[in-house]
């Protein structure tokens, strides 16, 4: 449940200008044991050079948090113009029962975390730290390999209301 945002941030400036910072639309995903798990992401960017570098905000009740603090890998799938059916799968935290992964073609990255087939690529990364942002927590990754296809570009996000999803 999303907390109510504080007075002093309820600016209808402040949530039309955050709502116009470009972002891209994600899927990260990684491997539970035998299970696939995966969440939507678009809060991500580039933050370094050498070692190359992600950072990605999440959730904090999202559970890739717990599995990526102990140095886990996952895959950022990066999701073309083609894939906007996959995003509605990946939106809120998969229920008992539903698997978002269902009816998806899938390889598999070297440490094993579904890749989406037809996609303009995908970055393996292995978590490195995370830091507390209040209602997300800004996780920090090295990218240890990658793979890149040819097509379409990349999908890019503009909110509304930049103090909502």
């Amino acid at each position: 449940m999303m907390s109510e945002i504080p007075a002093p941030f309820q600016s209808s400036a402040i949530s039309a200008m955050l709502g116009k910072i470009p972002s891209g639309l994600f899927v990260l995903t990684w491997r539970d044991g035998e299970t696939d798990r995966g969440m939507l992401a678009s809060w991500l960017m580039q933050a370094g050079f050498d070692p190359p570098c992600i950072s990605v905000a999440i959730g904090t009740h999202r559970e890739l948090l717990t599995f990526a603090s102990s140095g886990q890998n996952f895959v950022v799938n990066i999701l073309g113009e083609s894939q906007k059916s996959i995003l509605g799968k990946f939106g809120k935290p998969a229920l008992d029962g539903y698997n978002p992964f269902d009816g998806l073609t899938v390889s598999r990255s070297p440490c094993g975390a579904a890749v989406f087939v037809g996609g303009p690529g995908w970055l393996e990364c292995q978590s490195r730290s995370a830091m507390d942002c209040g209602d997300h927590s800004i996780l920090i990754a090295t990218v240890v390999d990658a793979s890149n296809s040819v097509g379409e570009p990349s999908l890019v996000h503009l909110r509304r209301n930049g103090l909502r999803y």
